[in-house]
């Protein structure tokens, strides 16, 4: 067996068509199935069903699949980490972040992470918690940005910054501040299932008693922050936010936002990456052009309000740093 069979296998485990497989291994038909049927006789087990189609993945291929795609991920570090050694800040970095976090947070720091480092490839996908928990332990990502913490074995978790949820009333009965005991949770709209946020938001309404209640004959789930946000706007209803998401409302919309009196609902967000992957350097990289465009956000916001604050490591690791520059 060899690394080639290995890229050929994992080619139609995606496509689940033989001509496709090949085509993007830029490899003949017949040299791809060969290739396949030579590594099932050699390890004595039929990994795919060709009799199906789209072509089907045999239970015990199955296994066999998921162990390969972490030998080709390791194969593929420590490529990169030989370049790390030289220097070369370059590859291939595999990324995913929750939708919640996603629109709010990249744009934040990976525009000029990307120019800083042009030589490394950084390539996004938007995933919910428990993909990215699963394509971590896969190694089919490589860092997860996600509500923390997790306490996952295999995973380590570096936390960035708390930010609290806010009120957003479109009834046009909103305050600027309140606590959450007294929010009426009538015609109150959530995430759809599988969004984290959603069950913070309902966790935190069922601890103070609250019970949520959309009152129209609508059942809607929103499948991202924005379509949550139109459709309380539509229907002059309310619903909770993490603060980063209003960052760039417009002033009529910023009015309708009521902060919440302490202890106000928060989420922390954080880092998460496999105990085994080898690039810890540039885990450190990323890590620090975060901190260094999240905290002119938590300065510019650090009234009595403290919607957006810094781990308390980061923080202190910043105390330092201004410390030494004095």
């Amino acid at each position: 067996m060899n690394i080639q069979q290995f890229q050929y296998i994992l080619s139609l485990a995606e496509h689940r068509h033989f001509e496709t497989a090949a085509e993007k291994c830029f490899i003949s038909q017949s040299t791809l199935s060969t290739m396949i049927s030579k590594f099932e006789q050699e390890v004595g087990i039929t990994m795919f069903n060709r009799k199906k189609k789209p072509v089907e993945i045999t239970r015990e291929g199955e296994i066999i699949i998921s162990r390969i795609r972490i030998i080709v991920n390791e194969i593929n570090q420590l490529n990169e980490s030989v370049l790390e050694i030289k220097g070369i800040k370059g590859g291939t970095i595999k990324l995913g972040c929750i939708p919640t976090v996603a629109p709010f947070l990249l744009p934040q720091f990976l525009p000029h992470f990307s120019k800083k480092y042009p030589q490394l490839f950084i390539e996004i996908k938007e995933k919910n918690t428990d993909e990215i928990l699963r394509n971590l332990q896969s190694r089919d990502l490589d860092i997860g940005i996600i509500s923390t913490p997790i306490n996952e074995n295999n995973l380590n978790e570096i936390p960035l910054y708390k930010e609290s949820f806010v009120l957003y009333d479109t009834s046009g009965k909103s305050k600027k501040r309140l606590s959450i005991q007294t929010i009426n949770t009538d015609n109150f709209w959530l995430l759809e299932e599988g969004h984290c946020m959603r069950n913070q938001v309902i966790n935190f309404c069922e601890r103070n008693k609250k019970r949520i209640n959309p009152t129209l004959n609508i059942n809607f789930k929103a499948g991202s922050i924005d379509s949550l946000i139109r459709f309380t706007q539509a229907n002059n209803g309310k619903t909770l936010l993490p603060y980063s998401s209003t960052l760039h409302f417009k002033e009529k919309d910023k009015k309708l936002i009521s902060y919440l009196h302490s202890p106000a609902p928060f989420r922390e967000v954080g880092m998460i990456y496999h105990h085994h992957f080898a690039k810890r350097k540039m885990v450190s990289l990323l890590y620090h052009e975060i901190i260094n465009k999240i905290a002119p956000i938590c300065k510019t916001s650090a009234s009595n309000l403290s919607p957006i604050v810094l781990s308390s490591a980061i923080q202190k690791e910043l105390n330092l740093r201004n410390s030494m520059k004095k």
